[in-house]
């Protein structure tokens, strides 16, 4: 079973496509709009992301870049359009597949698989314990480290940081600090992040920046060198 999140702004497809992968034993999550689909994708890490390029907000090719700047989700892109060069650029821009409509449920269930299979493994929300060069986070205890002294972070620091800490290295936009760390109803409370990066700047020592680094306009990336997991 994957988890699957669907995004397309065809009701009727969308009512179909999570009938037919539900009866295939997936956990299925549909929503019609772009920025639906950036939040849900940070909130519930799906599995294998079914992408619709024409959306009422922002087109599929915008939002496979978007996604791709802060994850690895397997991303297959759905088309009514079987046009060589749409297809090119939907790889180039970060999707694992193309399938045009009309397509059977079959044939999509069969690139599920595909994709699911091939993808890299990464750091679970289960593993226990994750480096990021010096920094060490617990998720049973909720504790962290850095260079081996302990840090004193609330509840939500800890859950900022841990994001970050999951997605080392890679930009994680506002929209989808706030998604994953308050919900899907936040997503202009940019705010919100801007305190905490800099209360967890004073405690991790790191005023100038270096490690908790700003994307001007954009959000955070947390900076290591390397980021691996252990249980």
């Amino acid at each position: 079973m994957a988890r699957v999140l669907v995004i397309d702004d065809d009701r009727s497809l969308l009512r179909a496509l999570r009938l037919g992968l539900q009866s295939e034993g997936h956990d299925v999550t549909t929503v019609e709009t772009g920025e639906q689909g950036l939040s849900q994708t940070a909130l519930l890490g799906p599995d294998v992301v079914v992408l619709d390029i024409g959306l009422p907000d922002i087109d599929g090719l915008s939002v496979s870049r978007r996604i791709r700047e802060w994850s690895d989700v397997p991303i297959i892109i759905l088309s009514a359009t079987g046009d060589e060069n749409k297809k090119v650029a939907a790889l180039d821009g970060g999707a694992n597949d193309y399938v045009t409509k009309p397509f059977s449920m079959a044939e999509l269930e069969a690139r599920i698989r595909a994709v699911i299979r091939t993808r890299a493994p990464e750091p679970s929300e289960g593993d226990a314990i994750l480096h990021c060069g010096t920094l060490e986070l617990d998720f049973i205890h909720h504790d962290v480290s850095r260079d081996g002294e302990a840090l004193t972070l609330t509840a939500k620091e800890f859950e900022v940081l841990s994001f970050l800490a999951r997605h080392a290295g890679k930009t994680c936009t506002h929209q989808m600090i706030l998604s994953a760390v308050w919900g899907v109803g936040y997503g202009n409370e940019a705010q919100y992040i801007h305190a905490y990066v800099h209360r967890l700047r004073q405690k991790l020592n790191d005023e100038d920046g270096q490690l908790l680094r700003t994307v001007p306009g954009v959000g955070y990336s947390l900076a290591c060198e390397q980021a691996s997991s252990a249980t």
